[in-house]
């Protein structure tokens, strides 16, 4: 793939004509991530679909607040701003699917708000991603800020369903191709024809630049 032609593409069309080099980081670890090769023995080589990849890349670019590296809820720079903006919010009326704060700190002073690439929250989100990446984010919830770390929770909650139980393929499937009913995969549809504009944008990009070439190891 010409990731210079990738990054000169999205730069034009998704980010009004500059990156910073926290956004062109981000972008390439996700890229790296879709390319890296598994180590199985009983791995094969298949095509990584550039519909799941421009999904990814288009999730993250919602969730992050187009910064493309890993956040707080609110964009907070610490986890009492974040805590403290989302009880405003909450007493104001502003988030009316909540019915109980999720972000207040629990018993061993844990908060369990949104962080990452694709905004994890509730203990047992955190749980789940926990045993699905192999890294304990309940002993350490702020891991989930780890760049490694937030890219492998992008990947694997939504190529396995694990964050509503919609997943990946059954969205961008053969026969099937659905940008709107994507972001099902991460919360309903809020902003899902937005975030579908932006999956539609990385897909030409990756197109343009021959991402469809590039062949990944994966599970058979």
């Amino acid at each position: 793939m010409d990731r210079a032609m990738f990054f000169d593409r999205i730069r034009r069309t998704l980010f009004s004509g500059r990156l910073t080099s926290g956004q062109v980081a981000g972008i390439g670890a996700i890229l790296d991530q879709a390319e890296r090769a598994g180590t199985s023995a009983q791995a094969r080589a298949a095509p990584y679909d550039p519909r799941w990849l421009a999904y990814l890349l288009a999730t993250a670019h919602h969730e992050t607040g187009q910064k493309m590296q890993p956040v707080r809820e609110t964009l907070a720079m610490s986890d009492g701003q974040a805590i403290a903006r989302l009880d405003r919010a909450f007493a104001r009326g502003q988030l009316p699917s909540v019915r109980t704060p999720y972000w207040r700190r629990d018993a061993e002073g844990k908060s369990w708000l949104g962080r990452g690439l694709v905004q994890l929250t509730h203990r047992r989100n955190y749980e789940n991603l926990s045993g699905l990446v192999g890294i304990d984010l309940i002993a350490d919830p702020d891991r989930a800020m780890d760049g490694a770390t937030a890219v492998e929770i992008l990947f694997v909650g939504m190529e396995t369903g694990a964050f509503t139980g919609v997943s990946l393929a059954d969205v961008f499937g053969t026969g099937r191709t659905d940008w709107v009913g994507a972001r099902k995969i991460i919360n309903g549809r809020d902003r899902a024809v937005e975030i579908a504009a932006y999956g539609r944008a990385y897909h030409a990009a990756l197109d343009a630049a021959g991402f469809s070439s590039i062949r990944r190891i994966v599970l058979s």
